[in-house]
């Protein structure tokens, strides 16, 4: 949710839409206009994988969590987990989701990752696999983390203490667990190597099918 301070109103409560907005919208008060994630020639391609990230990915991860119904929690860790191999399997051979260049699909995608281990996979019923367990996932997770001041906006514990302290219905105990030694700093911050996967491009839809 994107907030007004002055005005006391919700400007916008759409995260994509958010991420667009910071990344043109304010540009007269960045410190980096001139960086652009999302590029003209790219915006087919960055919309094409939104399609499915979102659906899948993003709002997979709720549907398993919240399933009301065995069949509905099937379903929905089913397209879960098919997606993320299918996204494992395209990132062996592009750096990022639509190629060499970082972009906001690829800015959305993290954001479900960073949490995967230490909040969906155990709260969510995410379990089929750890994130760790994907070799270029967990390997683009981590060049994206390390990319200068990102790592700084990953606060793992408030990320976990929002999830695991705020949902009641989901862990009523108030516990929250141990970060996973897999998702630590140090883990994160281990060379990724992924600066030398070879691009090679992909229709979408063909990987999906």
């Amino acid at each position: 949710m994107l907030w007004d301070a002055d005005q006391k109103e919700v400007v916008c409560n759409e995260s994509y839409d958010i991420i667009e907005l910071f990344n043109s919208g304010l540009n007269e008060i960045s410190s980096n206009p001139g960086l652009d994630l999302s590029p003209p020639p790219l915006k087919k391609k960055m919309d094409e994988w939104n399609q499915v990230i979102y659906p899948n990915i993003n709002n997979g991860v709720y549907r398993c969590g919240f399933a009301q119904s065995q069949e509905a929690y099937d379903s929905a860790v089913n397209e879960l987990f098919n997606t993320l191999d299918m996204v494992d399997e395209h990132l062996g051979s592009s750096r990022y989701l639509c190629g060499d260049a970082l972009t906001l699909a690829d800015v959305c995608l993290f954001t479900t990752l960073i949490r995967f281990d230490i909040v969906y996979n155990v709260l969510f019923k995410c379990t089929k696999k750890k994130l760790i367990e994907y070799q270029n996932l967990h390997g683009y997770m981590r060049d994206i983390y390390q990319i200068p001041k990102v790592a700084a906006t990953c606060n793992l514990g408030a990320i976990m203490d929002g999830y695991y302290k705020m949902l009641f219905p989901l862990n009523p105990s108030n516990i929250r667990p141990a970060i996973p030694s897999g998702c630590e700093h140090e883990m994160l911050s281990k060379p990724h190597n992924r600066e030398s996967v070879s691009w090679v491009e992909r229709d979408v839809d063909a990987l999906i099918t």
